[in-house]
């Protein structure tokens, strides 16, 4: 690195191309009606030519979206190139039902799934009171999934501590469970403290676990929905942030460009510490994380060349 190219911001120097070419993957979620749908395949093929490693579609509260879950997740395989993974969760399901699902999946053609405890119905951060025949906790999801079929599993993890969880030791104790299950990958969710996720994942790997872990970035498009969303899930707001979307509620335009401009800087600053993969929580809008992956050196496969003509 050049002394012109340390003098450059992590925005900059991500946007010179140097490094090798970030891996990403999305989050979508099913939608409710047909102008959502309607939305989220905008989305989806807005993101589709950058390549993903995978896209993921959420699985509402209580297993709320059971259906539109497997139905989207199935036309993602079946409509586009992306390679798609269903989030599954143990809420308000016996074994036997969630197991009827991963073998519909299987069937289905897809093989990533997701495992997550998940919330109680109707609300996210809620209380959890695992069925008696049910699975507990995403350990024993995970460890089902695998006992079924050999699916890619993620799971989650939080970097500031489970709102349930007594310390982040305990978390990270649940996190190399989940592993030793069988899980692949770990997804964190979204946060703001870059130096609290830094910490965070050198602790799990002092424990011994070397999975991937994806930093989950969340593009704020509104601020006072991620402000309710992390009141319930206990994901700590900065100042900084706050300050940057304040007397905005009535411009949109300008909360994008903030919006993109804060992620963008974050993302860069990971990959300036080492990490390549990214996952992005879109909201089924794809504008900021568009313009975010754009910033990262992510762009679109290049047209195939014509084939010649046999002679």
């Amino acid at each position: 690195m050049t002394p012109a190219d340390t003098a450059l911001g992590p925005v900059a120097r991500a946007g010179a191309g140097q490094g090798p070419r970030p891996r990403v993957s999305f989050e979508f979620s099913p939608p409710k009606g047909p102008k959502s749908e309607e939305s989220l395949w905008e989305a989806i093929r807005r993101l589709e030519p950058l390549s993903p490693e995978f896209v993921s579609v959420t699985y509402g509260a209580g297993g709320s979206t059971r259906e539109r879950t497997h139905r989207t997740v199935v036309r993602i395989l079946k409509e586009t190139t992306l390679r798609p993974a269903a989030h599954l969760t143990c809420v308000e399901a016996s074994r036997a039902e969630v197991d009827e699902v991963i073998r519909d999946y299987w069937d289905a053609g897809i093989r990533h799934i997701v495992a997550l405890r998940g919330d109680p119905p109707g609300s996210l951060g809620g209380a959890y009171a695992p069925r008696a025949d049910g699975y507990q906790n995403a350990t024993e999801l995970t460890a089902g999934i695998k006992a079924i079929a050999p699916f890619d599993v993620s799971v989650g993890v939080y970097p500031q501590i489970h709102p349930e969880s007594p310390s982040v030791d305990h978390d990270i104790a649940v996190l190399k469970a989940k592993v030793d299950a069988g899980a692949t990958r770990a997804i964190s969710n979204f946060f703001f403290d870059i130096d609290g996720y830094l910490r965070f994942v050198e602790r799990i790997r002092k424990a011994g676990i070397d999975v991937p872990i994806l930093p989950g970035i969340m593009p704020v498009s509104s601020f006072e929905g991620l402000r309710n969303m992390s009141g319930r899930i206990g994901v700590a707001i900065p100042a900084w942030l706050a300050n940057h979307f304040e007397g905005l509620d009535a411009d949109p335009e300008t909360r994008k460009l903030v919006a993109a401009s804060v992620a963008a800087e974050m993302c860069a600053k990971l990959a300036e510490e080492g990490f390549c993969d990214f996952h992005f929580y879109t909201l089924n809008r794809a504008d900021l994380t568009y313009a975010i992956c754009r910033v990262l050196g992510v762009r679109e496969a290049p047209p195939a060349e014509p084939r010649e003509a046999a002679a």
